[in-house]
């Protein structure tokens, strides 16, 4: 970390002497004290730790303090989002602000509070990934945004909504960083007024303070004087300096610019090719971070679609392949293409030992890190337990875990039921003598076991055709079937077709009206 000292020995004389965005910074400081006092909206601050966010809170910070406590009126909250997949100097680095401004807060009664918000355990990236299946991200199929950033930040936003009415979240977006924002920007505009409405959260407006301030005006504000919490903001510039990056912003709805431009965020973002943030911090000497960098990368690989079909499963998570091209037109033509479903759960499994063994490695080298979290890993097991198309009954994550650590988690027992591996294997082999698809049988004794003891039993036969119609076996299988039940010929167009040869009316609705014709005739033959 540098030793540099700011440029101003305070921040009055910084604020005193400088300029931003062609305003004097004093001024920006009382039209912030004025739209504090102007109700009794409470505010909510989107902080992610990077160089923007980090300037809107100083200066909201500042002008509290610049306030006679009688006036402090109304509470301001820091939310922070942790996707649980950051890149960890980034964590480490949010954790300690957000440690420094609770306690210096309290210390000068400030009601400001600063909180980290999660994705649910359900909804991790690993638990989507690993547990479900679902696809690294890309740029078509970007599921982690609103699962990981938007419904934790939404949340915590619905709830101040719900207590208070009406709440204010200010944000550290600025027109300049990009064209996309700028546009968001100006869309939500309140004409003669600081703030914008909320895209998608009623109740909720947004104030963003230096949406006109450059790239170079944010750096002079934070290195001109110390942070109004302590310390000082060069350990943020030198990890930006290092990675050559910019940071994620907090994302409040799907209009917000999400990440996926080399910028601080999810190490294990495959939206982009290169991760050039994780890269640069590896040239400045962070080179521990290349086993999540390799690790990355092989996610990456599973995204190019000459790869897709190895890694992942040919039918989707409702059980059914499903075509590229929508109905199929022709049942007699074998190859059709077909869009892959989830990561096979070979793959999955590999891919957690595999990181596992990356997080125990860290921590034996005196790195406090947690890649993946004893709560997503119960998550992942019951996953991999009823796996829509390939039922984990021999329950191999407790096994993988042990592999790796030599240890136990707190497994909750019998989570498979009243299955085991043995059973399975009785269930391959009497599948193989009958031709019946394993898999089926497998999950029609967990729609069993998982109706037993009901008093009624709602809904059973429709789920039993529900697990009937979907596609079971190979694709070999599969496509085989489908050729057996092809109709060789069409009783009612064959019948048409022999009906209109007798016929002189080429007009008729339908075949019932020709047979209806062929019966007027012999009527009157007879007569």
């Amino acid at each position: 970390m540098s030793q540099r000292k700011p440029l101003y020995p305070s921040m009055d004389k910084m604020l005193e002497a400088s300029a931003f965005a062609g305003r004097p910074a004093y001024d920006l400081i009382r039209e912030i004290q004025d739209l504090y006092l102007e109700n009794d909206k409470p505010w909510v601050i989107g902080f992610s730790g990077g160089k923007d966010s980090t300037t809107v809170l100083s200066l909201i910070y500042v002008a509290l303090t610049r306030l006679p406590e009688t006036k402090r009126h109304k509470h301001i909250y820091v939310i922070s989002s942790d996707t649980l997949v950051e890149t960890p100097m980034v964590v480490d680095m949010i954790n300690d602000s957000i440690e420094a401004i609770n306690k210096n807060a309290e210390q000068q009664k400030l009601p400001i509070s600063a909180h980290v918000v999660y994705p649910a355990w359900n909804e991790t990236f690993w638990v989507n990934l690993l547990g479900k299946g679902y696809p690294a991200p890309t740029q078509n199929f970007r599921w982690c945004t609103e699962r990981m950033k938007i419904d934790p930040v939404s949340a915590f936003i619905k709830d101040k909504i719900a207590r208070f009415g009406e709440v204010i979240v200010v944000l550290g977006a600025r027109s300049q960083e990009s064209s996309s924002r700028a546009q968001v920007i100006a869309k939500h505009k309140i004409e003669g007024s600081s703030l914008s409405r909320h895209s998608s959260l009623p109740g909720a407006f947004t104030y963003m303070p230096i949406e006109d301030w450059t790239f170079d005006e944010v750096w002079m504000y934070l290195l001109g004087a110390p942070a109004p919490w302590g310390g000082d903001h060069f350990e943020l510039f030198e990890l930006y300096k290092d990675s050559s990056a910019g940071e994620c912003p907090l994302v409040i709805d799907t209009n917000t610019p999400s990440c996926g431009n080399s910028r601080f965020g999810c190490w294990t973002c495959t939206v982009v090719t290169k991760d050039r943030a994780i890269e640069g911090l590896i040239d400045s000497g962070e080179v521990w971070l290349k086993k999540l960098k390799s690790f990355r990368n092989k996610l990456f690989k599973t995204t190019l679609p000459e790869n897709k079909n190895e890694f992942r499963n040919f039918k989707r998570r409702t059980g059914r392949i499903q075509y590229a091209r929508g109905a199929i037109d022709n049942d007699n033509i074998a190859e059709i293409k077909t869009i892959p479903g989830p990561y096979l759960l070979e793959y999955r499994k590999q891919w957690l030992k595999e990181l596992l063994t990356i997080e125990k490695n860290l921590i034996e080298e005196g790195r406090k890190i947690q890649l993946i979290h004893p709560e997503e890993l119960h998550a992942i097991r019951k996953e991999w337990m009823f796996d829509p198309n390939e039922p984990d009954w021999s329950d191999e994550l407790p096994k993988i875990y042990y592999s790796v650590y030599g240890e136990d988690l707190d497994w909750v027992e019998h989570d498979s039921g009243a299955f085991s591996q043995a059973d399975a294997d009785l269930i391959a082999e009497l599948s193989a003598e009958n031709g019946v698809p394993a898999e089926l049988v497998m999950k029609l004794l967990e729609l069993e076991l998982s109706m037993d003891g009901l008093s009624r039993r709602k809904g059973l036969f429709n789920k039993i055709e529900s697990l009937l119609k979907n596609d079971w076996g190979s694709m070999e299988d599969i496509q085989a079937a489908k050729a057996a039940a092809t109709h060789t010929s069409d009783f009612k167009n064959q019948l048409k077709n022999e009906l209109k040869a007798d016929s002189t009316d080429l007009h008729l609705k339908s075949v019932y009206d020709e047979q209806l014709k062929a019966l007027t005739k012999e009527y009157e033959a007879l007569s």
